[in-house]
């Protein structure tokens, strides 16, 4: 199981490479990188707490995980 420290790590880093992204993606549909900038920061802030939690509820999942060896 990651450590939460990781999970927030993979969170911030995933979820810059996603406000770059959807800033671009913004800024061209609506030609104000303003508008799509605060479309990018919004779509950003619930794209984070979406990941954390999805992460946080599969770390506490066994299936499909194999025991490590001690030793």
């Amino acid at each position: 199981m990651d450590m939460r420290r990781r999970t927030m790590l993979k969170a911030v880093l995933w979820n810059l490479l996603g406000l770059m992204t959807m800033s671009l993606v913004g800024l061209a549909m609506t030609g104000s990188a303003a508008l799509g900038g605060a479309m990018a920061v919004v779509n950003t802030a619930i794209g984070f707490l979406a990941y954390v939690l999805y992460e946080r509820a599969w770390a506490g999942v066994a299936w499909g995980r194999r025991e490590r060896a001690h030793g």
